[in-house]
């Protein structure tokens, strides 16, 4: 059957990622064939830094497919069927101050988690709100696939928002843990697993996996769990462990699977069960962001302009992206009823029973031309409920703080963390992230 080509536009045009995902793009022409591809970015330099590169990509690759980068939110939005959105409001700029703010006060500094995590949703909520508005405009009938972080706040903020847009909000974290996983159960990918699992983003368990032939793997990948975490044995496997920051969170996963060793964690878990022991291991003078800056957005800045200057891209050492793989997996089944299943932030409405049904949570979904269909969970265990619940009202309070214009709303948020000791450590965090953000957030009285 021919499949009928798609019009895409990646929102973020200037991102790291962005060359990654056109790769994977350009591979999956059999499953996902394109007709038009643009860029949207409010950030020209930088957009032009990748689009120039990926323009010779195309060209090379894919040369049947129309090609175009621009600023401009109509000639971007209009006659697009999805949106690719993985945004970063504020730049990474901004996110060194949301990691190294906390660090002062004692408070892990990380980009989704605790102060940081609620610093940048701040910022990413009305630019994704933006998006939204533009892709209604100029093509309503298209899906916009979120992938912006925090996606857990973001959720949140369009679920109340935007009640009836077509946006699914959706993360490549646990399509990167999976990939360790096949790993250490000898399977060759990650799609061969099925999983059932259930959390908020960067905040879940795994409670069931088996191969498609319904094999258990729990008991060997606990096995391993409990002595390396998700790290390979012997240090081979998922190319993210090469990166010493990921490998100490690949390896913690052992403690955090100690806490309930019936089930499986997300990496994220870490920074909540274990605070202290992330902020002793901390260089406040160099966080993340430095790391990104220094090596991601370095490298992948430099090869794009290599291919632009030298206008082919035969040996580029750009690959198509681990999430961008998931994205094409998700718009694929959008697109041609495919039905697949996948992990997605979705409204509770059930899916977990025994928690508020306006909660936005992670779990499966049967995805097809209709949308997506969660699949139900059943109750959980107090331990993750409660952990769940305090987590989910964190979220709710700093998208109240935010529609509410809520010094008192963000507050309370940043006190109800768990990675926040005290109220009076909070707002040292709040006052000091206030100034650093300017106009970035909205007034708060």
């Amino acid at each position: 059957m021919k499949l009928e080509k798609q019009s895409v536009v990646i929102a973020g045009g200037g991102s790291t990622y962005t060359a990654g995902i056109v790769m994977m793009l350009i591979e999956n022409q059999d499953k996902f064939p394109l007709r038009k591809l643009k860029f949207y970015d409010n950030d020209k330099e930088r957009q032009d830094i990748v689009a120039k590169a990926c323009e010779v990509i195309v060209k090379e690759r894919a040369p049947e497919i129309e090609f175009l980068a621009t600023t401009d939110p109509e000639e971007a939005f209009t006659d697009i069927d999805f949106v690719m959105a993985h945004i970063r409001v504020g730049g990474l700029a901004m996110r060194e101050k949301d990691e190294k703010i906390p660090l002062k006060y004692g408070v892990l500094g990380q980009e989704t988690c605790g102060p940081g995590g609620m610093a940048y949703g701040m910022r990413s909520i009305p630019g994704v709100v933006e998006l939204i508005d533009y892709m209604e405009k100029y093509s309503p009938d298209a899906w916009m696939l979120n992938y912006s972080n925090p996606a857990a706040i973001v959720a949140e903020a369009t679920r109340r928002m935007r009640p009836n847009a077509k946006i699914i909000n959706i993360c490549d974290m646990p399509v990167a843990i999976k990939k360790s996983i096949a790993d250490i159960v000898g399977l060759e990918s990650e799609s061969d697993i099925v999983d059932r699992y259930y959390g908020l983003n960067h905040f879940g368990w795994w409670t069931e996996m088996t191969d498609k032939q319904g094999n258990d793997l729990m008991p060997k990948l606990k096995e391993h769990v409990a002595k390396y975490g998700y790290a390979a044995a012997e240090g081979e496997g998922n190319p993210l462990l090469e990166e010493t920051s990921w490998m100490d969170t690949f390896q913690k996963v052992k403690d955090v699977y100690a806490v309930d060793p019936t089930t499986v964690p997300n990496t994220y878990l870490k920074y909540y069960l274990y605070p202290d022991y992330v902020v002793a291991h901390a260089d406040p003078n160099y966080t993340r962001a430095n790391e990104v800056m220094d090596n991601r957005e370095k490298n992948v800045f430099a090869e794009c302009e290599r291919i632009a200057a030298a206008q082919t891209a035969e040996d580029t050492t750009i690959e198509a992206g681990e999430h961008a793989e998931f994205i094409v997996q998700l718009a694929g089944a959008l697109a041609y009823n495919t039905y697949e299943r996948m992990l997605l932030i979705v409204k509770n409405e059930g899916a977990i029973a025994n928690l508020d049904d306006d909660a936005m949570v992670e779990v499966p979904c049967i995805v097809s031309k209709r949308g997506y269909e969660p699949l139900c969970m059943g109750k959980i265990p107090h331990f993750q409920k409660g952990m769940i619940e305090q987590q989910v009202a964190v979220e709710k309070l700093v998208v109240d703080a935010f529609e509410e214009k809520s010094y008192q709303k963000l507050w309370q948020a940043m006190t109800l963390s768990k990675t926040v000791p005290s109220a009076a450590v909070a707002k040292q965090i709040l006052d000091e992230m206030i100034e650093a953000n300017g106009d970035w957030w909205p007034e708060l009285n």
